[in-house]
């Protein structure tokens, strides 16, 4: 009795799992799907790496995710935003950055704040070894500050320059 149990149990365990197995994503040997990434969307200039992808014809652009020196070859506009918010050239300000995104969010904490060091302070501890998250970085910086929403507030505002410059 107790055989037919532990059966019975692996099959419905079987048949109930397959389904969850079966919705999990799994990277395409062909690059990212059509839409993400760097070199996608209209006005992006195509593939950045130099290698094409099939469906990069995809009407959405979404370049946060771009390496900072790759968008900001493609996008002056970006480039000038960084330069206003942060004083700084737009290549130096970004470097060390692992994306465009992070930089420009990173960018808005330092203006939002106006905390001693600024920017660069910012940038210290989101880049190099044992770099932390923009929110991380916020509670290190300013503990006074609400970390959670600076952080979500930088974000949109990160979101918001990227898509009026066509990042």
């Amino acid at each position: 009795m107790k055989y037919r149990t532990f059966i019975l149990m692996a099959a419905m365990a079987f048949a109930f799992g397959s389904p969850v197995f079966a919705q999990r994503s799994h990277p395409s040997p062909a690059g990212p799907p059509s839409g993400r990434g760097p070199g996608s969307g209209p006005g992006s200039g195509g593939p950045t790496t130099g290698a094409a992808h099939p469906g990069d014809t995809a009407s959405h652009s979404d370049m946060s995710h771009g390496s900072p020196s790759d968008v900001l070859s493609h996008n002056p506009a970006i480039g000038g935003k960084i330069q206003t918010l942060t004083g700084q050239d737009a290549q130096t300000a970004c470097s060390g950055f692992k994306n465009i995104g992070q930089c420009v969010a990173a960018a808005h904490v330092a203006k939002n704040l106006d905390f001693p060091g600024g920017f660069d302070a910012i940038k210290a501890k989101m880049t190099g070894s044992g770099a932390v998250s923009l929110g991380k970085a916020i509670e290190e910086i300013a503990p006074n500050a609400n970390a959670k929403s600076e952080a979500k507030k930088a974000n949109k505002q990160a979101s918001n320059d990227l898509n009026e410059t066509g990042s």
